[in-house]
């Protein structure tokens, strides 16, 4: 399984004064990694992988605490980055043993969604990405074979 996280919330882009590369989760978004940490911790995850943004790396530190496992930067779930990319390296993952979880952001993973139902996935609910959700995506002998979207409520972290 591959775990497609939205980072939780950053409060007001707008707001924020400095580099929005450095913006953190404020307080509900520090609930909701909590919230998140927990409903993947019983899962078999083998990696967490996160765009470099400061917002996305601290929704999945608390994962990375009670499993144990770090989180590992990847410029491939950046903001911006090209979703060609992103696609690749979750080919890769699918490939592997184990879940990984992957945090990136609201441009990132609606591409992604929409190339995967270009190339015919079933994605119901394809235009949800709320900050905080989960797309689970059923990896079955390396390919991507369901999508399900978890919205934050679901899990506690609405």
């Amino acid at each position: 399984m591959l775990h497609l996280v939205r980072h939780a919330d950053a409060g007001n882009r707008g707001a924020w004064v400095g580099n929005d590369f450095e913006r953190p989760l404020d307080d509900h978004g520090q609930m909701q990694a909590e919230a998140i940490g927990a409903a993947l911790a019983e899962r078999p995850v083998r990696r967490i992988l996160s765009s470099p943004y400061v917002r996305c790396v601290d929704t999945v530190v608390p994962l990375g605490r009670v499993l144990g496992l770090p989180v590992e930067a990847s410029d491939e779930l950046a903001e911006g980055s090209y979703v060609a990319e992103a696609l690749e390296l979750m080919g890769s993952l699918a490939a592997a043993e184990g879940d990984s979880v992957l945090c990136s952001h609201g441009d990132v993973i609606p591409g992604v969604l929409w190339v995967l139902a270009q190339y015919g996935l079933e994605i119901p609910d394809r235009g949800r990405c709320k900050k905080g959700s989960i797309w689970e995506l059923e990896v079955v002998d390396g390919r991507i074979v369901a999508a399900t979207y978890r919205h934050p409520r679901t899990f506690g972290a609405a």
